[in-house]
């Protein structure tokens, strides 16, 4: 068998960019021979980012406030420019856009890297499960580059929109250049990969399968991207994938996760687990979110507050009740500080100094779950006018979701399409001095009002609670074209005033790309 060898290198922490034609070309940090299928496997396991965007999508969304108090302040110059849709220019933290960038590329030249490998050989059969694998992880990490620093994908329109270079090799040459392609261009290579991965991938390659890309967590993956590339049925079939005819066992048992209690890293500890079925795929990466999510005093400036919680999230009210009383979550906060939050994220330090107590900040996250996914189906249906299917799925996850001790008059624990259209259709529309769960969806194709709308405005609702603190919110936001609000709010919970706005025109939605890729040459998103 050909021997090829690789040599590697990691970009620390942040990392920089070493030369103005080579920002795609990152690797992970090793020397490996390739010799065999096992040794494919341990390099593709370095092909998933060492990154995750929730962090600096949190503070991007509208599950933030800036919380008005003098003892109050903001963790670092990143959290400010997060919050304030500026073009971030921070590099020396762990959730920048640099180091988004950098691990997704890194990650991408490492299944490249395998692929080229595995091109050569001459028994290929013996590497399908790799080279899938590899395709999925390429694919991922280009979906999540997308979901930052690009646009919403509108078929109408994605022919115009900028996408991001999709690198097919390992790049050797210093003098390479690299266009961004469009946003069409972008979601065809997606998919194309993802498909084809899907087609190889199983479960006996890997030791820690919560790790990697099972089947189910391809079909999770592949039912979120139709749902966003707004092929419905195939999202559901995907979605279909993975939940089965009954999805109630692979939900999360949230009652036995709130009654964990708030103490230190156990719900978060517990959130992450291998072993809960709903956990698809999960991922570890530098990140302070872990810490600042929290109801702990540093970065309270921008943070969710009592008035997110109580108008329009945690503690808000839905057909189903009030959330902060019925739902199977424990809302978590305290007297001197800013934050109403969930123990989602867990934090854990790499430490190097011991005595110190000081090292690299890690952060875990539940990339795909379950509970997340069968949202997604209920809203695929909910857009193809399944409505009576979409309520069913709802009525799946609360089943899960309401308390067992809630009272009857307090929860309504079985939805039905009427009582949601009475409850939504009743609301008036979010505004910044008057908030409410019910915001103007501003889409290019037509939501039917009376029974459509409400219906969409329910699974918005409930996506929101579910899958709080990870990042997720924001693309909801530009999908229906939203226009959220940079609101400052005072220790009394009043808005003292509104300070800035974005709507579904504006180009801030794509985060701008890191300052050194675009002195290297690549095309900046338009401000």
């Amino acid at each position: 068998m050909k021997k090829i060898k690789l040599s590697i290198f990691l970009l620390a922490a942040v990392g920089f960019m070493t030369a103005c034609n080579d920002f795609l070309n990152k690797y992970p940090d090793n020397r490996m021979e390739l010799r065999t299928p096992s040794d494919v496997s341990k390099l593709v396991a370095s092909a998933y980012p060492d990154a995750y965007p929730a962090y600096l999508l949190e503070m991007y969304s509208d599950n933030t406030d800036e919380q008005v108090n003098e003892t109050w302040s903001s963790l670092d110059r990143f959290q400010e420019q997060a919050y304030g849709w500026a073009d971030i220019t921070e590099t020396g933290v762990p959730d920048v856009p640099q180091k988004l960038w950098n691990a997704s590329y890194s990650a991408i030249s490492t299944a490249n890297a395998a692929i080229e490998f595995i091109e050569k050989q001459s028994n290929q059969d013996a590497y399908q499960g790799q080279l899938g694998e590899a395709k999925i992880c390429r694919a991922y990490a280009m979906f999540q580059l997308a979901n930052v620093f690009c646009r919403a994908y509108n078929p109408n329109t994605a022919e115009k929109e900028l996408g991001l270079p999709y690198p097919y090799a390992v790049e050797n040459d210093p003098r390479a250049t690299y266009q961004r392609g469009t946003l069409a261009q972008l979601y065809s290579n997606i998919e194309k990969d993802l498909t084809e991965g899907m087609e190889l991938i199983s479960n006996n390659n890997y030791a820690q399968p919560k790790y990697h890309f099972t089947p189910a967590a391809a079909h999770a993956f592949a039912a979120r991207f139709y749902l966003y590339a707004r092929q419905y049925e195939k999202a559901i079939a995907h979605a279909d994938a993975v939940l089965g005819t009954d999805a109630t066992p692979m939900l999360r048992d949230w009652e036995q996760w709130r009654k964990l209690g708030a103490n230190d890293q156990v719900q978060p500890n517990d959130y992450i687990k291998s072993s809960k079925n709903t956990n698809l795929l999960l991922f570890t990466g530098m990140s302070m979110w872990g810490y600042v999510s929290r109801p702990v005093g540093i970065g309270s400036k921008y943070a969710h507050g009592k008035l997110l919680s109580s108008s329009e999230t945690l503690e808000s009210k839905g057909p189903w009740g009030e959330g902060g009383t019925v739902l199977n979550y424990m809302v978590t906060s305290g007297s001197n500080v800013s934050k109403v939050a969930l123990g989602k994220i867990p934090l854990k330090l790499d430490q190097y100094d011991p005595q110190a107590k000081t090292g690299v900040p890690y952060a875990q996250f539940s990339v795909f779950n379950a509970d997340e996914t069968l949202l997604v189906r209920a809203e695929a249906k909910a857009l193809l006018g399944r409505y009576e299917e979409a309520v069913a799925d709802i009525n799946t996850l609360l089943k899960v979701f309401i308390r067992s001790e809630a009272k009857s008059t307090e929860a309504t624990r079985t939805l039905t399409l009427k009582g949601i259209q009475s409850f939504y259709n009743a609301l008036r529309y979010y505004t910044p001095s008057q908030p409410t769960v019910k915001k103007q969806l501003h889409t290019d194709f037509t939501i039917e009002a009376t029974t459509q709308e409400p219906l969409l405005q329910c699974i918005l609702h409930l996506r929101r609670l579910v899958t709080i603190h990870e990042g997720l919110r924001m693309q909801d936001v530009k999908r229906y074209g939203m226009t959220i609000y940079r609101r400052r709010v005072s220790v009394e919970n009043r808005i003292i005033e509104v300070t800035d706005s974005m709507k579904t025109d504006d180009p801030r939605q794509a985060i701008q790309l890191p300052q050194d890729v675009i002195t290297a040459g690549l095309q900046a998103n338009p401000r």
